[in-house]
């Protein structure tokens, strides 16, 4: 498992619960992106996007997502998500997912996020601040060594 999370500077873990499966008995496609977004946002913790963002007024904002299934998962199990940045752009960076089963160890799923750097109090979109294109460059060379 850790072959499979080595290049992305944060992974979170977390449980399979009971409530995600659905009707066909293997957790709903929905729940992978309840799971993106909770790696994205513990990448944003580390980057502290929020305090950065209360400062500024801007921040990041999804633009568009999507998933490969690789494996059903089901109950119970654990998952670890890792997350990485792949791309910076003058406006925006795309971020890479990836959701292993500990029952399985194997990639459950793949993801890709388009995130867009976005001005709240103006309301409209922004170039992606040096400082922020700094604190990812350096959390990615945290584990590219």
């Amino acid at each position: 498992m850790e072959e499979l999370l080595k290049l992305y500077p944060v992974v979170i873990e977390l449980p399979v619960v009971w409530g995600e499966m659905d009707a066909l008995r293997h957790v709903n496609n929905i729940v992978y992106f309840r799971y993106f977004e909770s790696a994205r946002m513990a990448y944003f913790t580390r980057l502290d996007v929020w305090e950065y963002m209360n400062e500024t007024g801007v921040g990041p904002i999804l633009a568009s997502t999507g998933c490969k299934f690789r494996l059903p998962l089901t109950y119970p199990d654990t998952v670890s998500v890792g997350t990485r940045v792949s791309e910076i752009g003058d406006d925006r960076f795309v971020m890479q997912y990836v959701v292993v089963s500990h029952n399985h160890a194997k990639a459950a799923a793949e993801g890709e996020g388009l995130v867009v750097s976005y001005d709240y109090r103006a309301l409209k979109k922004a170039p992606l601040p040096a400082e922020m294109k700094r604190r990812i460059e350096a959390l990615e060379q945290s584990v590219r060594g």
